[in-house]
């Protein structure tokens, strides 16, 4: 029953207390002595590559042997302890609270019309240039970005806590955010190239998932979920990321709307205009997937010990 308490007890502190503040949290520090390693990164596409590989793997060896033998050395000592600090330290892998702030703080400033600083706080949610994007682009990027942070930053952490405990959610949350800061073309192509490519491995099965529990929730809402599977299927593939299309078009079918980058991708079908109340539907879903994800992991604890003999 212990990961059912991690997982129960991690989702409360969540949803009561959200992100702390940047100087203590674990991710906010990885991006930093990311940002450190990046500044001694060579010069050249092969150096950078196997420069890259060598940030991710060394990363992943100086965080997850001493959380794994913490883990052990607190499961004999006190199981009331390894209970507690396993759960904040999964709760550091995933955030729920957090991110529909982030896009209710742009709602809001939309609904204030205050493109220029919505803009600005979109920022947090999306790596695109903000600058020029007009209200529907605006909301447009939020709801993306609400969709595909519905798989990054909750349905893959717990599906990784699920089959390899703390340290599989932990080593999750260590790829992702290398991806998010250097996986991408330009500068830094090929240093982030190994940590996109993992990304892309390690999301491949939680972004389906996750798809799915959008068009899931689609039709517990009484809304056109065969809408939401039907755009799913059609567009998932229009995105370069092999997974983002997959939750990014089930909700834009849920939504009936139309999602777009500019010069990148478009999904869905335009049957609703983009408005600030779009953005409070796409959280509605991320509330109803992640009531029946956590349902999901619970379960998956929880069953194999009742039917146990």
């Amino acid at each position: 029953m212990d990961n059912a308490l991690i997982v129960l007890i991690a989702l409360v502190i969540d949803i009561s207390f959200g992100e702390p503040p940047n100087r203590w949290h674990p991710v906010a520090r990885l991006g930093k002595a990311i940002s450190l390693e990046m500044k001694r990164a060579p010069k050249g596409s092969k150096a950078q590559l196997i420069y890259g590989i060598g940030m991710v793997m060394i990363t992943l060896v100086v965080i997850l042997v001493p959380v794994y033998f913490l883990l052990v050395y607190l499961k004999q000592m006190s199981s009331i302890a390894y209970v507690l600090i396993a759960a904040i330290l999964l709760k550091f892998t995933f955030s729920f609270r957090g991110l529909g702030q982030a896009a209710l703080y742009v709602r809001k400033l939309l609904a204030h019309d205050n493109l220029e600083q919505a803009r600005s706080h979109l920022c947090s949610l999306v790596s695109r240039d903000t600058t020029f994007l007009n209200k529907q682009q605006v909301v447009s990027a939020t709801v993306e970005s609400v969709a595909e942070n519905t798989c990054d930053s909750f349905v893959a952490p717990l599906f990784y806590f699920v089959f390899f405990g703390i340290p599989g959610a932990v080593a999750y949350r260590i790829v992702n955010t290398f991806d998010a800061m250097i996986g991408y073309h330009g500068k830094w192509e090929y240093l982030g190239k190994f940590a996109a490519k993992l990304d892309d491995l390690l999301n491949f099965i939680p972004a389906r998932l996750a798809a799915s529990y959008i068009v899931m929730s689609t039709w517990v809402q009484g809304n056109n979920a065969s809408r939401a599977w039907r755009i799913m299927w059609r567009d998932h593939e229009l995105t370069e990321s092999p997974n983002a299309g997959w939750t990014m078009g089930a909700a834009a079918g849920a939504l009936a709307v139309q999602l777009e980058k500019l010069g990148y991708y478009r999904l869905g079908d335009d049957h609703n205009p983009l408005t600030e109340e779009t953005i409070d539907f796409s959280l509605h879903i991320l509330t109803l997937v992640t009531i029946m994800w956590s349902l999901t992991c619970l379960l998956a604890e929880v069953v194999p010990l009742v039917l146990a003999p």
